[in-house]
């Protein structure tokens, strides 16, 4: 019995060992990140941050990664070079620009996105005026609410069959986050799969002072894809900043959290077709 167990053990690290030397040198692919970082400190460190992250998986897993804060670049010609596009912050504003997305999209592009890229409340600098974006390509709608402080959540698997979520614990601690409530019921659209939401061991979740941003209960989806899109949107992104004295300094970085940085990879791997 011992040695069937030995035999085993090392035929399981053998197939993890074959596993993942195909992820790193499977078809390589192309991966655009799209990003404005001007507003808010929080979200200009985690773009920053991002760009290292996926530069250095880029040399690790075969991949090509580019990145540009260059919203003018959002056309046919030039996504065309590209099998993933990021939204790393916000999002394109101008009619091309979001014909040219939609385009990509519809002809079987694939997209990831990140926090502050589904953000819409009108009236804000960000106004919800792109429904086929918020409402049906996201299907979150606008922005209803967030925790404050960032700090970190419980996060639950709702759909552990999912190839983003293999190697992925059924529950575990995130990297600190604001986190976003919205609009729509994520829950009743059949589009959607969701794929990681807060467990409720989670709560209270934040830390005020303000204290409807500390949540007590609820349902809230941070992870989710559209089955009619290959997309993944994530709700993290958003780093813990000194803002109180003033000096801007990061009280936490997003990246570095191991359960998430695997779904982090293995979201990107799956759009690309690994």
């Amino acid at each position: 019995m011992k040695k069937i167990w030995q035999f085993l053990l090392v035929a399981l690290c053998c197939l993890t060992f074959i596993t993942v030397n195909a992820q790193k040198k499977g078809k390589p692919f192309k991966v655009i990140g799209f990003y404005t970082a001007l507003h808010d400190q929080a979200h200009i460190s985690f773009v920053h941050e991002a760009n290292r992250w996926f530069a250095a998986k880029a040399q690790e897993y075969n991949f090509t990664y580019d990145s540009t804060n260059d919203w003018s670049k959002m056309n046919p010609a030039f996504l065309s070079r590209y099998q993933v596009v990021l939204f790393l912050d916000t999002r394109p504003d101008t009619p091309a620009q979001r014909d040219a997305f939609r385009q990509y999209m519809e002809k079987g592009g694939a997209w990831m996105g990140f926090h502050f890229s589904a953000f819409a409340l009108t009236p804000s600098d960000y106004p919800q005026n792109w429904d086929w974006y918020h409402n049906e390509f996201l299907g979150s709608g606008s922005y209803g609410s967030n925790t404050w402080r960032p700090t970190s959540a419980i996060l639950r698997v709702e759909h552990p069959e999912h190839p983003v979520l293999k190697h992925i614990p059924a529950t575990f601690k995130s990297s600190p986050n604001e986190w976003y409530r919205w609009s729509n019921d994520l829950k009743a659209n059949r589009d959607i799969t969701i794929l990681l939401s807060i467990d409720s061991s989670s709560f209270p979740l934040g830390t005020g002072p303000k204290q409807h941003e500390i949540w007590h209960s609820g349902y809230y989806p941070v992870v989710w894809t559209n089955k009619k899109y290959r997309m993944i949107y994530m709700n993290m992104g958003h780093n813990d900043i000194d803002y109180e004295h003033h000096t801007n300094k990061d009280l936490s970085l997003t990246f570095g959290n191991k359960e998430q940085d695997q779904l982090t990879l293995n979201a990107l791997l799956w759009l690309g077709g690994r």
